[in-house]
């Protein structure tokens, strides 16, 4: 349509729309989701004679037959989608236990110049970390003696 046209380094609404385009702006993030939910792209949206991004939260399941015949539910897809999150969640609060604990090693030396039973009662909360009720996504760490 206008071969050989070359353009500013700073485009502008007036120079996109002089080209035939529709300027699209950053529309708000999705917000308010739970811990499995995050803000993605899903298309644009016009708005009071502006286009703008426009965001859900997800990940979004559907209904799908794979090429075997097989029907795969948004349920169960949501269900394998949260049982990873918690796993990869967990994952990520023992080894931040195990760094922990690692760091604190040397307070059980004989001779460490430490208060060793107050060394010994941290260590064992933070081996019983996992047993909270919130584990893996509500922990409550224990205070260094």
């Amino acid at each position: 349509m206008f071969p050989n046209t070359g353009f500013p380094v700073q485009l502008t609404g007036d120079i996109i729309n002089d080209f035939g385009g529709n300027v699209v702006f950053e529309g708000p993030q999705a917000s308010n989701g739970d811990r499995y939910q995050f803000s993605m792209r899903q298309g644009v949206e016009e708005i009071q004679g502006n286009w703008y991004t426009k965001y859900v939260l997800g990940p979004v399941f559907t209904d799908y037959t794979d090429e075997e015949g097989v029907l795969h539910t948004a349920a169960e897809q949501e269900a394998a989608y949260k049982a990873q999150k918690d796993a990869d969640q967990a994952k990520a609060v023992r080894e931040d236990r195990n760094k922990r604990l690692s760091e604190s090693d040397w307070t059980q030396v004989l001779d460490a110049p430490v208060d060793q039973t107050a060394w010994a009662a941290y260590r064992q909360v933070l081996r019983d970390v996992t047993a909270q009720v919130g584990f893996p996504w509500d922990i409550e760490w224990p205070a260094k003696p």
